[in-house]
């Protein structure tokens, strides 16, 4: 099995997903609602058999392309939202939730002969008691109106867009009508385009870059077309039975001769996801494991993650990487989930930072690496400033205090003490926070450009390599107390000491944590000999 390679993205991991933010996304599918009631129930109807459930909390959530949409705002990208919703409360209730998450409404078809797809869970005690499910599919051209004004929507919007997510659940709005006008729109101003659906035959001429069906609908694809064109028959049992790798790569491969994809990504739940391109290059990239997984929307996470790292211009193998990591994100979230940047960016970066302390390269060929880039970018004209410390708690005092480092200069470089190091500061029982754990955390603040370790109690030795014009320090030091002082002097840089925020620091949440747990306990243990 050959790996794939194309052609390699200059950029890391944590680069793609920073580029979200500067993406526009038009989305096109179903605009579903999901509401979830919660109750407990402690006893029998008296009017029947069955539980009767006081309610203490309801969710109302956007659900199919809806969540999408949120998934890709959330992500920090523009979205445009092309779907039909009906002139009813569960419309009402969708938009309202749509704007909430920052997803306009205005592109939303608004059709009264068309009801809002809505599904209410209702829950007793943590378990699901039923379902009820609201809106049939609908035939767009039964709307003709409807129709005319999603293809005349499309025309505006397409030209605004980077890429297009379509995410077809089969109720209607994905119509015959509106994908040969995208594939003329596609032909004329090319995009990057993902398809999503349940039904993938629909999208045989519409040239796509990559279409994402777990092996499920893979299957039920490509053996709907042996019955067309063979008359075999195929169970549909098989389609679930466990399968290895080269049978998922038979089914891959029928799908890209009979689709106009140039790419295959095939999600196989918690085995990760098989990729296959059009040059015969394939790829399994395994997912991780999670306790207890709640699949539903992490597919829609997935894809979404998914198109916006390919328009970022990241390779098929990066942005399946990256689209694992908001699936493995998202199932580990209650009800229909949405990944928030900030959650990708953090476990991007402990990747990136497990990735290169895999490699063999030493510390020290690391370093002069930065310091070569810095230097570079020095002469460029660019101010570069350094600070340091131990970050063990992100909190409030951290954010202020490197949101205003950063703005003293052009690029902010921070210092992480080791843990050795800071067991050596602050004594046994520190840090909280592994030291890989502790740099994947600052690397993913907007704030911070380069992140480095250093194992000795003071930074004067990184000062002197590389060599910072400013070095902020935070508190109540004298410029003559720093011990690194001689070595800002040494290389030309000046000392800033900022003042720390109010009263709060990493051993003061500390101390409230333990305070707390010590209560909790006493409360437990109260009145007990």
């Amino acid at each position: 099995m050959h790996a794939i390679t194309g052609e390699q993205s200059s950029h890391s991991l944590l680069d793609l997903v920073q580029h979200f933010r500067q993406l526009r996304v038009l989305v096109i599918g179903e605009a579903m609602l999901d509401t979830y009631l919660e109750g407990d129930a402690t006893r029998l109807c008296s009017e029947g058999p069955v539980p009767v459930v006081r309610k203490t909390a309801e969710y109302r959530i956007p659900g199919g392309a809806a969540n999408t949409a949120a998934n890709l705002a959330a992500l920090d990208a523009e979205v445009m939202f092309l779907s039909i919703v009906g002139r009813d409360i569960a419309g009402s209730l969708l938009r309202e939730a749509l704007r909430e998450r920052e997803v306009s409404d205005a592109w939303l078809v608004e059709d009264s002969s068309t009801p809002t797809h809505h599904k209410l869970r209702i829950l007793a005690n943590g378990q699901y008691m039923v379902r009820f499910d609201e809106g049939e599919m609908q035939d767009v051209t039964n709307a003709p109106s409807a129709q005319q004004q999603l293809l005349a929507r499309l025309e505006e919007i397409y030209p605004r867009c980077d890429l297009v997510l379509i995410s077809d659940y089969c109720y209607g709005v994905v119509s015959e009508q509106l994908i040969e006008r995208l594939q003329a729109l596609h032909a004329a101003q090319p995009k990057v385009v993902l398809i999503d659906s349940k039904a993938l035959h629909r999208f045989k001429t519409l040239p796509a870059t990559i279409v994402t069906p777990n092996y499920q609908e893979a299957c039920y694809f490509t053996s709907s077309q042996k019955r067309v064109h063979t008359g075999g028959n195929r169970s549909a049992s098989s389609l679930d039975t466990p399968v290895d790798l080269e049978q998922v790569r038979v089914v891959a491969q029928q799908l890209l001769m009979q689709l106009a994809t140039e790419q295959v990504a095939i999600t196989l739940a918690e085995r990760g996801v098989f990729l296959l391109n059009r040059r015969g290059e394939a790829l399994h990239i395994p997912a991780h494991p999670v306790d207890h997984a709640n699949d539903v929307g992490a597919g829609d996470s997935f894809a979404s993650a998914m198109a916006l790292a390919l328009a970022a211009g990241g390779s098929a193998e990066e942005a399946a990487q990256i689209a694992i990591d908001a699936a493995s994100i998202a199932v580990t979230k209650r009800w229909t989930a949405v990944v928030q940047h900030q959650e990708l960016l953090q476990r991007v970066s402990l990747r990136e930072y497990a990735r290169h302390s895999a490699s063999r390269e030493s510390e020290q060929d690391s370093l002069a690496r930065l310091a070569a880039l810095l230097e570079t970018q020095k002469r460029a004209g660019r101010k570069i400033v350094f600070t340091n410390g131990v970050f063990d708690i992100l909190h409030a005092g951290h954010m202020q205090f490197l949101q205003q480092a950063r703005a003293l200069g052009d690029v902010l470089v921070v210092g992480i003490n080791s843990d050795a190091s800071t067991r050596r500061l602050k004594g046994k029982g520190r840090p909280i926070n592994s030291e890989r754990d502790r740099l994947a955390l600052v690397a993913a603040l907007d704030m911070v450009d380069h992140v480095v370790l250093f194992d000795e109690e003071t930074p004067t030795q990184l000062i002197r390599l590389l060599r910072p014009d400013i070095h902020v320090k935070g508190g109540d030091y004298t410029y003559e107390a720093l011990p690194e002082a001689e070595a800002l002097r040494e290389v030309g840089g000046r000392i800033v000491i900022l003042p720390l925020a109010g009263s709060i620091s990493t051993s003061s949440v500390i101390d409230r944590i333990a305070a707390l747990s010590a209560q909790e306990s006493a409360h437990s243990t109260g009145g007990k000999r």
